[in-house]
């Protein structure tokens, strides 16, 4: 299928659109309870290793976040890329689901649990699957990717909860780099130097 193609902007459309979606981040992440972001960064800063999982822009968000903590110094793994290795006792799965129904995200995580990993998850859905199946729900009222009701998002499928992923992990690696202490200049030898 062919689109026709699309109508010049108005001035000023991109502008407006960057403060409709402000402001949705502002309100939504403003709703996130501290509690939840606080028990989050503890099981982190506790674990011997991380594991990144999200399905498609979620997992996008969380290999910005994987990135992150490996510059902080903590080992950082994306489950599936080729030198993952097993999830083991006293690791965590740091993973991100809006619906909280995603099979294979689901099954990473009780399978985690199962092993003796703690579960960190990023959901919409606090009665969801993966929540239940976590140790940690980080609750994001945000809309998942199939609430097309403007009242939800006035942002396109689930882009409002897929920012706030990436919000939520920067958060986190920044309220642990401040507290340990670290200069930027300290962490800096950590990124790629093979770009």
């Amino acid at each position: 299928m062919h689109l026709a193609p699309l109508a010049p902007l108005p001035a000023g459309s991109v502008a407006a659109a960057l403060t409709d979606i402000d402001a949705e981040i502002t309100a939504t992440l403003g709703a996130v309870a501290d509690s939840q972001l606080d028990r989050a960064a503890e099981e982190l800063l506790r674990a011997r290793r991380v594991f990144l999982l999200g399905a498609g822009r979620s997992g996008l968000a969380l290999q910005m976040t994987a990135m992150r903590l490996m510059h902080l110094g903590l080992t950082a793994h994306v489950v599936c890329d080729a030198t993952a290795p097993a999830i083991e006792s006293g690791d965590l799965l740091l993973v991100a689901s809006g619906s909280g129904t995603t099979p294979g995200i689901v099954h990473a995580a009780q399978t985690a649990s199962e092993v003796g990993a703690s579960v960190v998850a990023i959901t919409a859905d606090a009665a969801s699957a993966l929540a239940l199946a976590s140790t940690v729900a980080v609750v994001v009222p945000a809309a998942r990717k199939l609430d097309r009701d403007s009242a939800a998002s006035t942002q396109y499928a689930g882009s409002l909860f897929e920012q706030s992923v990436v919000v939520v992990g920067d958060a986190l690696f920044h309220a642990m780099w401040k507290a340990s202490g670290l200069s930027a200049d300290d962490l800096w030898p950590r990124h790629s130097n093979l770009e």
